[in-house]
């Protein structure tokens, strides 16, 4: 039989307890000094090297790198803002809430359901992340795409339809392009779709004890509002913790933005449409004779058909060249540059 406790060591225990509770720290390792917390023989340890640790929600990401991923998914959140603003031609705005360490099970039980739970791949990494979208959001997403938008929307409580969830998916693939603009900037990572669930529980990527890390965004559209989740597991993401240093995290983003910049605005240049206009010649023209033209008629231009044609691009004379046939059209063959001077009266700014 173990030993059973006399009511003045149970008050005493109790005693004890009471003034642990009061206190914070037990009374034998109280120190008079607050910088001190205990001498346990060997070492003095200070209170500020002391710091509770939760076994079940180990931290494994320090605060350097959750202030990098914090940086790169608050650039995210901005380029997606942009992207679907475009995309629905209304103001949709996507703000970073916060970057924190959960478990897996803590990350689904604060889900709710039915919601757009999706399975993504993110090669060349092993592992899956979850990418998951609040329907308070996507419901009014999708009836602005459905054409409506001038009544009030409604948060249904049930999955999406098939035609509901492709217009779910043209949304996922806006957000799913800007993470990978986002994460170049560490690695080339392709984000895909694996699989896509309504109901968070029944897709299970890692252990209920698992440790992750969540980024959950806050989006915006007019009245309404919702949460976009995005849970990384540990263990996806451990490869790549050395590379978010903050100091050398951020000269490679400039370094790395820089050039990306240069190229999208390069890439985005050349398919801008131009204007060019190869004039002839030109003269001048009584009124009464440009009543009198019919087709057929000739006017004298007193230039020789030898001289050059100038070309003019958006007003700037660029080319000189000669009139030319390509397949039976009419076409413009450049043989010199010209100067940048401005467009003559008359001359046509468009092809």
């Amino acid at each position: 039989m173990p030993d059973v406790l006399n009511q003045d060591e149970v008050d005493a225990l109790l005693d004890l307890v009471n003034q642990v509770d009061a206190d914070g720290i037990e009374p034998e390792y109280a120190a008079p000094d607050a910088a001190v917390a205990r001498t346990d023989g060997y070492n003095t340890v200070p209170l500020s090297s002391v710091h509770i640790y939760d076994f079940k929600r180990p931290e494994r990401v320090s605060k350097e790198q959750v202030t990098a991923l914090e940086a790169l998914h608050e650039t995210f959140a901005r380029n997606a803002s942009a992207s679907l603003s475009a995309y629905l031609r209304t103001i949709v705005e996507v703000r970073l809430i916060s970057v924190e360490q959960f478990t897996y099970s803590e990350f689904t039980m604060s889900l709710p359901s039915p919601t757009s739970f999706n399975l993504l791949s993110v090669e060349p990494l092993e592992g899956n992340v979850i990418l998951e979208v609040n329907p308070s959001i996507l419901f009014p997403i999708i009836d602005r795409l459905l054409g409506g938008g001038k009544s009030e929307s409604y948060l249904l409580d049930r999955p999406f339809t098939h035609i509901e969830q492709r217009l779910v998916n043209s949304i996922l693939a806006r957000i799913l392009e800007q993470l990978r603009e986002t994460w170049e900037s560490i690695r080339k990572i392709e984000f895909q779709i694996v699989e896509s669930e309504s109901n968070p529980f029944l897709m299970q990527i890692v252990a209920p004890n698992e440790p992750i890390v969540l980024l959950s965004f806050e989006i915006t559209m007019g009245d309404y509002s919702g949460m976009i989740n995005l849970c990384i597991p540990f263990k996806v993401i451990e490869p790549l913790m050395a590379e978010f240093s903050q100091s050398n995290w951020f000269i490679q983003s400039r370094r790395r933005g820089a050039r990306g910049a240069r190229e999208v605005i390069l890439r985005s240049l050349s398919t801008a449409p131009v204007g060019v206009a190869a004039v002839v010649a030109e003269t001048t023209i009584r009124l009464a004779d440009l009543l009198t033209l019919r087709p057929g008629d000739i006017i004298d231009t007193g230039h020789s058909a030898r001289i050059p044609i100038e070309l003019f691009v958006e007003g700037k004379k660029k080319f000189r060249g000669e009139p030319a046939t390509v397949k039976g059209r009419k076409a413009f063959r450049v043989t010199a540059s010209g100067s940048g001077s401005a467009s003559p009266p008359g001359a046509s700014r468009r092809p």
